[in-house]
């Protein structure tokens, strides 16, 4: 067996995962690693100045590891260059900041965005803000038969009059994967600008916003596991360019005088105010520590306890799966007669800890037929006796629902 053929062993690296508890909420925030913990420790507790002003010497050193954070962060996700990863707070705001400063300012009234049907209402809810604004309208793409996001229809679907594609990667609610560079060269057929939530495939897959072609791709800190607080909004270097700044303030500035601002070159334009110094390090901690495992190996390790767990789960008679065979790192199902939040509660009393709920994907629970769904999702501190222990808790509710 070679090393990239060995299960995971990292459970000793996660001090907040304690014997006996099964964590499987990683679609919702990941765990953290105690080398993340420490690089956010010692940077407040040793090393911490701020960044990009002082001229003493602590202030210099801050900026530097600063700034390789986010060169680090440009070669974790194949950016042509540093200046093209603007940090922000989440995905959440990333995708905001392309809404209100590419989309805002270039889409007109009879312009189409186009999204898909499961997609989080964080990349629903700003393109319907700034359509509602702009007089834009907004298509859905449906699912597949088995929940893939289809992009046969995609390909019906789109016209000149769409002007931006906004897709998950991976989808939080049934782990399909988009097939990526052909949803890009379908967008661009038409002219279109693509945007790709990445919140759940940073963490799972190797990314490539070069070679996959996209314009904007964006993710979150926490769910790679990082700290809360911070993520990353990649654009190609044109378009960020051309955009207007986010939000006004310190940093983000060339000169200001009271008749007139002008404003910095991006990354900076976009992170006004004094930035989040040491969840950017954090961040950088988290890709190296991915990076010593190998995204190939963790996500052959999340497919396989995938595959176990809807094999498993699927035993169970009253048990009903979504999403396809092959989802990446999460299992979303349902138990035929019980509220998900029932089953939550039950499996939390025997130290199992899933999501249940819509997943801020209520568009989606409305074309699956439900309110809500129960969804386990693994990091690469899961194993075997993580999936037995979610079995027991469903049988356990069967049992107790008759």
């Amino acid at each position: 067996m070679s090393s990239s053929d060995k299960p995971l062993d990292t459970l000793a690296d996660f001090p907040a995962i304690p014997a006996g508890w099964a964590y499987l909420d990683t679609a919702a925030t990941a765990q953290k690693p105690r080398p993340v913990i420490d690089a956010i420790t010692r940077a407040y507790g040793e090393t911490y100045a701020t960044v990009h002003r002082g001229v003493y010497q602590r202030s210099a050193d801050m900026t530097l590891a600063y700034e390789a954070a986010r060169r680090k962060v440009a070669g974790f996700i194949g950016a042509g260059s540093a200046d093209e990863i603007v940090f922000v707070r989440g995905a959440t705001e990333g995708i905001n900041l392309v809404a209100q400063c590419w989309a805002g300012t270039q889409l007109k009234a009879g312009d189409r965005i186009l999204l898909s049907m499961l997609e989080h209402h964080s990349n629903i809810v700003p393109w319907q803000m700034v359509a509602e604004r702009v007089g834009a309208a907004i298509d859905v793409v449906p699912l597949t038969a088995d929940h893939r996001i289809d992009l046969d229809a995609m390909a019906r679907m789109l016209t000149p009059q769409h002007k931006l594609v906004a897709l998950a990667h991976v989808s939080n609610v049934l782990g399909s994967v988009l097939d990526v560079r052909p949803a890009t060269e379908l967008a661009h057929r038409v002219g279109a600008k693509i945007l790709l939530d990445g919140c759940q495939a940073v963490p799972r897959v190797a990314v490539d916003v070069t070679a996959i072609g996209c314009d904007f791709y964006v993710f979150s800190g926490h769910k790679l596991y990082g700290p809360t607080g911070i993520g990353v909004l990649w654009g190609r270097p044109e378009l960020l360019d051309a955009m207007p700044p986010y939000q006004g303030g310190g940093s983000m500035i060339d000169r200001v005088t009271f008749a007139r601002t002008t404003y910095a070159p991006p990354p900076g334009r976009f992170e006004a105010g004094t930035p989040h110094i040491v969840g950017a390090l954090g961040l950088a901690a988290a890709i190296d520590y991915v990076e010593g495992i190998g995204l190939d190996r963790i996500h052959a390790h999340e497919t396989a306890l995938v595959r176990d767990a809807r094999a498993a789960l699927a035993t169970i008679n009253s048990v009903r799966l979504f999403g396809p065979d092959d989802a990446a790192g999460i299992v979303s199902f349902a138990v035929e007669g019980v509220h998900p939040h029932d089953v939550g509660t039950i499996l939390d009393e025997g130290r199992v800890a899933i999501r249940a709920g819509h997943h801020c994907a209520q568009p989606l629970m409305e074309a699956l037929g439900v309110d809500a769904t129960a969804r386990a999702s693994f990091g690469v501190y899961n194993g075997p006796q993580d999936i037995e222990a979610l079995v027991r808790g469903v049988e356990r509710v069967t049992r107790i629902f008759g």
